[in-house]
């Protein structure tokens, strides 16, 4: 009996030698796949990154970029057909990106590992801005209210400094709106200036917030079906009052803070970028979606980045201009400047602030917005909305 039992244990493991050796998985259904070697990584750029001339050389109608990659010195790589060099403990190698989306494909001759990104290349995203403004909904319901005596949409005060700021520098200005607030909701807007909205689509664009003001934070926890649903409200009364061309592909979830079922209910909702504020490694609120430390470390530098698993690209804005005194705008945006250098400046600010009726009021606001935005243009700053500049 313990011969049997012996024989059966050595030819049991004689088997499992056998497959592991051959490369067939144990159910017969076919080679085992080839293992990715966990000792390569790129370093930069990253899965989902969004490059652009300072990134690297444009020739020839390509993006020349530099690959850097960490992996054992003793490795062959080749990236996109190229010759990785070691230097200094990091494999390096200009690639060219041809395309919107390229793949960086990157395989160890010695050991036949293999792994691939997938990186974007931003034509018309250096030097541009946009101003964004939150929590709208207060204007709209002026302007209801007025529809008899208005004959455009910029006799609102609120509205018609917003088309001052236009007028003077350009500004491209977007306004994510709530979809209710005391005695008014959309549903209620008046569809009379729709011809105007759809005239001024070029510089101002719409987009969904949240159903209301409060309770703070309303997504944070929220499931899929409850975004989708609060979205849709707010988007199909835009596309009835005021047209389909003032929609936005970008917006800024209240709070910014929002689960993946969230956010995948904006994406499906048609917004596919997502502005927030990333905060980490301090005590402000991280306004920051779904994302982990690590991808709001990276995001702090480079601004832009996609989550290219869940299709979603995330903006960081610049400046919420509500936050800082009027005299430390230019100082605050020269230092983002200098240390950050961003390619292209998102700046933002709430709409409450701007009446003397709310708790915050803050009497210089248009003054912020014009400091804020002048300063982007002396800068070489150029209006430009996200959906412009990342697609």
């Amino acid at each position: 009996m313990k011969n049997n039992i012996r024989k059966f244990l050595i030819l049991t493991l004689l088997a499992v030698l056998f497959l592991g050796i051959s490369g067939f998985k144990p159910d017969g259904k076919g080679p085992v796949p080839e293992k990715q070697g966990n000792e390569i990584r790129f370093l930069s750029p990253i899965d989902g990154d969004m490059l652009n001339e300072y990134d690297g050389t444009v020739s020839d109608g390509s993006l020349v970029t530099k690959v850097r990659i960490a992996a054992p010195s003793e490795s062959r790589l080749i990236v996109n057909g190229v010759k990785a060099t070691y230097s200094d403990g990091v494999f390096q190698a200009d690639v060219r990106l041809k395309h919107y989306e390229n793949t960086i494909k990157i395989t160890d001759r010695n050991k036949g590992h293999r792994k691939s990104i997938s990186v974007f290349w931003l034509k018309n995203y250096v030097n541009k801005f946009r101003f964004s403004i939150d929590d709208n909904i207060w204007f709209l319901k002026d302007i209801n209210q007025n529809a008899g005596r208005y004959k455009s949409i910029f006799e609102n005060p609120y509205l018609g400094f917003l088309k001052q700021v236009h007028d003077r520098y350009g500004a491209k200005i977007h306004l994510n709106l709530f979809y209710q607030t005391e005695g008014f909701n959309l549903s209620q807007m008046t569809d009379k200036f729709k011809n105007e909205w759809k005239e001024n689509a070029q510089w101002l664009a719409l987009s969904f917030h949240a159903l209301a003001e409060f309770p703070d934070k309303p997504y944070i926890n929220a499931g899929y079906d409850q975004v989708k649903k609060d979205g849709a409200l707010v988007k199909d009364q835009i596309r009835r009052f005021a047209g389909e061309e003032v929609m936005g592909r970008e917006t800024t979830l209240h709070w910014g803070e929002g689960t993946v079922e969230a956010c995948r209910a904006l994406r499906d909702l048609g917004y596919t970028v997502l502005a927030g504020y990333f905060n980490v490694d301090d005590n402000k609120p991280p306004v920051s979606y779904y994302l982990d430390q690590e991808q709001r470390r990276h995001l702090k530098t480079r601004f832009i980045w996609r989550d290219n698993k869940e299709d979603i690209i995330f903006a960081k804005i610049a400046l919420v201009v509500n936050t800082v005194k009027l005299e430390q705008i230019v100082p605050y945006l020269d230092n983002v400047k200098k240390t950050y250098n961003p390619h292209y400046l998102d700046l933002m600010i709430h709409e409450q602030y701007f009446y003397p009726n709310y708790v915050g009021y803050q009497p210089d606001w248009r003054e912020k917005v014009m400091t804020a935005v002048k300063w982007a243009v002396e800068n070489g700053y150029k209006p430009g909305f996200l959906k412009e500049s990342v697609f």
